[in-house]
């Protein structure tokens, strides 16, 4: 294990496993949900390097007995880069406010680390395009497309674009899109399936509630360590990626559980309150979702199976 300094610009050498980045620059309360260790500008402008700790067992994620990782794993390293990146590298203030448009995942299952008696170490590979900014250069957005690799060998790939806007920017965006007083609620028999119906290790990791026919997005712990690390007005993408991914496990009783792609498009915020829909119906290994709320579709995306 090395001890080269983390995030240094310009600085040669191998990657280091040996702490995490600062949390403020990767938007998490908890030390212990930081993935990234080492973040640094490789040889071209818009390239960088970095490395990350997954950790052998977390209690968020089934166990399916086959020792992999799971693809949220990839999934919330790919947004801690998204926010690091620009945070530690472009001169995007800490204060502003990061709305992820879009991502997409894709994992060779062949290729796969396996989870090992200690945590995997996984370097990055990172290039930034499209890069928008203001007229005095201010950077408002870019795009991050990333390749993860263990042990030399590249087994994943993953991306998506990223907003940046100041607090009085999101304020006036969330009073556009935030709906008035709420009407009184209809009444309803939602109930929580069982774990297992979603594929989940504890019924605290549910973010399924099932009304009928219908399944809503409905987190059974508002306070989860991984889902909700820290306080949001509205549900983050990947509680929605989450939610997608329980409700085909729920549709095809557990046979697919575990999906090596993915695609998420957020067309608006999707509240906290009343809770959404979620639909999916499979194609042959494709998965097609949308999230509806009030009527109105909020997001929508794709999941892929082996």
């Amino acid at each position: 294990m090395n001890t080269s300094s983390v995030g240094t610009v310009g600085e040669r050498g191998p990657l280091s496993w040996s702490r995490t980045v600062e949390r403020e620059l990767v938007h998490r309360t908890s030390v212990a949900e930081v993935l990234l260790t080492d973040v640094r500008r490789a040889d071209a402008a818009d390239a960088f390097e970095a490395a990350a700790s997954w950790p052998r067992a977390h209690t968020t994620f089934p166990r399916d007995g086959s020792q992999r990782h799971s693809p949220l794993v990839l999934v919330e390293t790919l947004r801690q880069l998204g926010l690091y990146v620009p945070l530690r590298f472009h001169g995007v203030p800490a204060a502003y406010h990061a709305i992820i448009t879009d991502l997409y995942f894709r994992l060779c299952p062949e290729s796969e680390p396996p989870a090992g008696p200690g945590a995997t170490e996984i370097t990055c590979r990172a290039r930034v395009s499209d890069v928008r900014r203001t007229r005095d250069g201010s950077v408002t957005g870019l795009r991050l497309d990333v390749t993860f690799a263990a042990r030399g060998t590249v087994f994943g790939r993953g991306g998506g674009g990223v907003r940046f806007v100041d607090g009085a920017g999101y304020a006036a965006l969330r009073a556009r899109s935030t709906p008035g007083p709420a009407s009184p609620l209809p009444r309803t028999t939602a109930h929580r399936p069982a774990a297992a119906a979603l594929t989940v290790n504890h019924p605290q990791d549910a973010v399924l509630a099932e009304d009928g026919d219908r399944l809503l997005v409905a987190p059974a712990d508002p306070l989860h360590p991984f889902l909700f690390d820290h306080p949001t007005d509205h549900a983050p993408g990947i509680v929605l990626l989450e939610a997608a991914r329980q409700a085909v496990a729920h549709r095809s009783r557990g046979a697919l559980a575990r999906p090596c792609a993915g695609r998420l498009k957020a067309v608006r915020f999707t509240e906290l309150a009343p809770p959404a829909r979620v639909l999916c119906i499979g194609h042959h290994s494709t998965w097609v979702f949308r999230v509806v709320q009030d009527g109105t579709p909020t997001a929508y995306g794709t999941l892929g199976y082996p």
